[in-house]
């Protein structure tokens, strides 16, 4: 059995009129998709051991998790996805998840955080107990820990994130 469109019941009209001006508008699609939802209870676990090189990074895993807690990325630029959040780590909020994709040669997971080095450095510590060190001497230093994680400026935020290199497959035997 075949829907049939029909046009002629006039409360439709108006409703597929403003549908075709959002589309000519061009307005994104994803945007109205990527509002941000609040976190799942195991986020600071399984996302917070991730970004601080504690646990095993795979990046297919954590886009299928993050694809599951908050819908689809909102963007995908510069070899990652991007997820928008309404999550705390560390006391911090979080806007915004990161992780790899395939186009690189490291898998990374990372956050951005509504707060700066200066102040989410000491709040990993006495959470964690992992510490940072400044890893050069410039205005906004790196700050590296022994695990492999990173903390950084990104514009007046901090981005908290842990790469690697992607391990070789498992070799083929004749």
């Amino acid at each position: 059995m075949r829907a049939r469109l029909s046009l002629s019941h006039p409360w439709r009209w108006p409703a597929l009129l403003a549908a075709c001006a959002v589309l000519a508008a061009g307005a994104p699609v994803s945007g109205v998709l990527a509002q941000a939802r609040p976190a799942p209870s195991t986020f600071g676990q399984v996302v917070g051991n991730a970004v601080l090189c504690v646990d095993h990074i795979d990046n297919k895993a954590f886009y299928a998790y993050l694809l599951t807690a908050f819908g689809p990325a909102y963007k995908h630029e510069g070899g990652a996805y991007w997820f928008r959040t309404e999550a705390t780590l560390w006391g911090a909020p979080i806007t915004d998840v990161i992780v790899s994709d395939d186009t690189s040669a490291l898998v990374f997971m990372g956050v951005v955080a509504d707060s700066t080095p200066e102040k989410l450095e000491p709040a990993i510590r006495s959470a964690s107990g992992l510490r940072f060190n400044k890893l050069d001497n410039s205005a906004f230093p790196v700050r590296g820990s022994v695990p492999g994680s990173k903390i950084v400026y990104f514009r007046s935020k901090a981005k908290v994130y842990c790469a690697k290199y992607k391990p070789l497959p498992p070799a083929r035997t004749r």
